[in-house]
């Protein structure tokens, strides 16, 4: 995660929380008390009842508005946390980047007493649906290939899951990687690319000719008429999960149970 000290940058310009999507966060959340935000970054989608925020990127703990809640430098895997501390955890957008998986999963459960909420990514169906990937950019495709975690894994981890699938509007706020699936023009921004792992951590050597690609069929006109149904959708599902798991309220946290 310290690739964020330079990934991470300019997150707060391109990254603001889209309010449709927070809406969907906060009531998988529900009615928990306290929340602690894993893998939190610039703070993006965090409730007001936020009692911790973990990120190991003090680059990205720079970036949080003023107001936010306190925040600690340390990694999903070892959180500076005792058990059963907080109603609830959630990690968003965060897992693909974790050293150790399971290790991760097992400190959210540690520190949760009610309920976990994930947001991550179906790899196949982003693959197979989005087109910036499918038809010009195969090589982020195949680099998202070495970190997506099917989501079935994270389920098994957690211990059981229930699934919610996460609309991307086409005016959504927060820049991550497919919410520009109406506004091609913007992936060809630099600035907007930066605020995206999966193309920057790919490179721009790697990605430069089928943006270029894209420019071509955006000056000619040939991806608005090849897209033409995609444009009437005001919202679309491109894999984005949202996992809510509700843990066992009458007991305490014991590790022989976590699977």
């Amino acid at each position: 995660m310290a690739i964020y000290d330079t990934l991470g940058a300019a997150y707060a310009r391109t990254r603001q929380p889209d309010p449709r999507i927070a809406a969907q966060i906060h009531a998988a959340l529900g009615n928990v008390t306290d929340v602690i935000n894993v893998g939190a970054g610039a703070g993006s989608y965090e409730p007001p009842r936020t009692a911790l925020a973990v990120e190991p990127s003090q680059v990205m703990i720079a970036q949080r508005p003023p107001g936010s809640a306190p925040a600690v430098r340390a990694v999903a895997e070892h959180l500076p946390l005792r058990d059963n501390a907080a109603e609830a955890a959630m990690a968003l957008l965060t897992v693909h980047h974790w050293a150790d998986l399971a290790a991760g999963i097992g400190e959210l459960r540690r520190v949760a007493r009610r309920r976990i909420v994930i947001l991550t990514w179906d790899q196949q169906t982003f693959r197979e649906r989005f087109w910036l990937v499918r038809d010009y950019l195969p090589e982020a495709a195949a680099f998202d290939d070495t970190r997506a975690i099917p989501t079935d894994q994270l389920v098994d981890l957690l211990g059981g899951a229930r699934q919610e699938p996460v609309m991307v509007p086409h005016d959504c706020m927060d820049g991550f990687g497919a919410a520009y699936w109406r506004r091609p023009e913007a992936y060809l921004d630099p600035r907007v690319r930066a605020g995206i792992s999966m193309l920057a951590q790919t490179g721009e050597d790697a990605i430069a000719p089928g943006l270029a690609r894209l420019a071509d069929d955006l000056a000619t006109g040939h991806w608005h008429t090849r897209q033409a149904e995609l444009l009437t959708l005001d919202t679309i599902d491109l894999g984005y999960r949202l996992l809510v798991t509700d843990l066992p309220t009458t007991n305490a946290f014991n590790p022989s149970a976590a699977p």
